[in-house]
């Protein structure tokens, strides 16, 4: 839960100026929306789980974003790090969803 709770409250990261990090922020805010899966389980108790594979989606995002970290302007890393901290922070709130299960619901 406290990861969840952390996600909940963070603010979503900003999208920096590399065209790289602009697609990163907007395939970030894909898997994002395929996260609040997780809203309904914590709200309702309902176990429904995205129609993708978020947590590989996420993972490939997280190597995207750690190469573009290295060859981004110095503002831009920030941006980076931010970006992948948050795509951390949603795959451990979904590995935790997908680990509850049904069971829990």
């Amino acid at each position: 839960m406290d990861a969840y709770a952390l996600w909940r409250n963070l603010p979503f990261p900003r999208s920096g100026s590399s065209r790289e990090l602009i697609l990163a922020h907007s395939d970030l805010a894909e898997a994002d929306e395929y996260v609040t899966t997780v809203i309904r389980f914590v709200e309702r108790g309902i176990f429904k789980p995205a129609p993708v594979d978020v947590l590989a989606m996420l993972q490939e995002l997280m190597q995207r974003i750690d190469r573009l970290g290295e060859t981004v302007s110095s503002p831009d890393q920030a941006v980076a790090r931010s970006q992948h901290a948050y795509a951390a922070l949603l795959d451990l709130v979904y590995r935790q969803f997908l680990e509850l299960g049904p069971s829990h619901s």
